[in-house]
């Protein structure tokens, strides 16, 4: 696959030339992080700034303490091709130059795209491959183009039927004996209901399922589970397909 050129559509462009029945849940999702990788200011009830979660949250501990370790169960290879599916600033803070695997990265927030054109390749010009504006059902990418595609931290706001359509859609994009690693919330952890709570009131909501509907799923697609692995609030999983 060829090296971005450097320009990619906005996410409003993107989602006007197709049909996308989950607009107002994708769209949500773009505001609050865009909102977020800007420096905006949330104004947020009393209440809800007096919880633990928000503290945590605006003190810039809370992210590194329930992003999941993915490389723990799915660590990327030299030369090997992944896609990150909602990367915010992956390639940024996550060790591929270490991996010395070859990142493309797609993401619904803008800016955490144009970040990325504008440092990515002057961290590595040589793994950073590309990056573009698009949501995690759009993959537009030939057959067979990667060992490992990534999702976490996305599902979470999306309905079981977006993520069936995800899931879908990554299949096809799997070199053999390729993997999808991804994430979903797990309602049953302490954090779950005021981390919800607070995604809320920063502009998305969370769909706390229950994680025997994601194993459903997981069949429902004919993938086979190889690997789980849970956290404080996110539980991962790595799947691959017969």
């Amino acid at each position: 696959m060829s090296k971005s050129s450097g320009q990619f559509s906005p996410m409003g462009d993107v989602l006007k030339s197709k049909s996308v029945p989950w607009l107002p849940m994708i769209s949500a999702v773009a505001k609050r992080f865009d909102a977020e990788y800007s420096g905006q200011s949330f104004d947020l009830p009393e209440e809800v700034e007096a919880m633990p979660v928000f503290r945590d949250w605006a003190a810039g501990s809370l992210g590194s303490r329930i992003a999941s370790p993915f490389w723990e169960i799915a660590k990327p290879k030299k030369n090997q091709h992944c896609l990150d599916i909602g990367c915010g600033f992956s390639f940024l803070i996550y060790e591929w130059k270490a991996w010395q695997a070859r990142f493309y990265g797609q993401d619904v927030s803008e800016i955490a795209i144009k970040t990325l054109h504008q440092r990515g390749p002057q961290l590595d010009s040589k793994l950073f491959q590309s990056v573009k504006v698009a949501p995690a059902h759009q993959l537009d990418y030939p057959p067979e183009s990667f060992d490992i595609v990534f999702a976490t931290g996305v599902s979470c706001y999306y309905a079981l039927d977006y993520w069936q359509a995800v899931m879908e859609a990554v299949k096809p994009l799997l070199k053999p004996g390729g993997f999808f690693v991804f994430d979903v919330v797990d309602p049953a952890q302490p954090l779950a209901e005021n981390w919800a709570i607070l995604e809320t009131y920063l502009g998305a909501d969370v769909m706390l399922e229950p994680l025997q509907s994601w194993r459903a799923l997981i069949k429902t697609v004919g993938a086979k589970m190889v690997k789980q692995q849970g956290g404080e609030l996110f539980h991962l999983y790595k799947v691959r397909w017969p």
